[in-house]
């Protein structure tokens, strides 16, 4: 049996270390690190590598259910991928949910449905707050990453559509877009 960590920050200024450190001291003998949101397994290289390194009689190890998936869907369908392959799972803090016995899995359930609550709660009060900022018109949204002076700037160059919106970074559609009088 193999012990493979996961860990997994959210944003850039923050570091995995001390997950890493925490797998390895379980006796984790590799650790897949990455900073990519929780929200969605979609772009989430790591997860994908340590998904495909382990082996029947595996364990897969994070620290936090949170670090593996907010999701329930997302959760449900990695542990139950690692139940058919004979992998087990194991959350090292929250009560050490292990899969292999059959009070991990329990556990795991509850623990996964306060997790995705605690991310549609957040949700929630981001939009409560968005739509009140904007009834009080302190709402800025944003701010534009280009001007129609460039576009403006780089049609009387002579390049059309496309060639702006290779130079400035964006798509075609917001070439028009700010092109077009409002």
């Amino acid at each position: 049996m193999t012990l493979v960590g996961y860990a997994r920050v959210s944003s850039l200024t923050q570091c995995a270390s001390l997950q890493d450190e925490q797998l390895y001291a379980a006796g984790c003998e590799k650790v897949f690190s990455e900073k990519r949101s929780g929200t969605s397994v979609d772009g989430r290289t790591e997860l994908a590598a340590a998904l495909a390194w382990v082996r029947d009689g595996d364990v897969l190890c994070v620290t936090r259910l949170d670090r593996l998936a907010r999701s329930m869907t997302d959760l449900r369908r990695i542990v139950d991928d690692l139940t058919e392959r004979g992998v087990g799972f194991r959350v090292l803090q929250q009560g050490t949910i292990d899969t292999t016995r059959p009070d991990g899995k329990l556990l795991l359930n509850v623990l996964a449905s306060f997790a995705e609550f605690e991310t549609d709660i957040r949700k929630e009060r981001q939009a409560e707050g968005i739509a009140r900022a904007k009834a009080e018109k302190r709402f800025k949204g944003r701010p534009a990453s280009i001007s129609t002076t460039d576009i403006a700037r780089l049609r009387a160059e002579g390049l059309g559509a496309s060639a702006i919106a290779r130079t400035l970074g964006i798509g075609r559609a917001s070439v028009y877009r700010l092109s077009s009088p409002h």
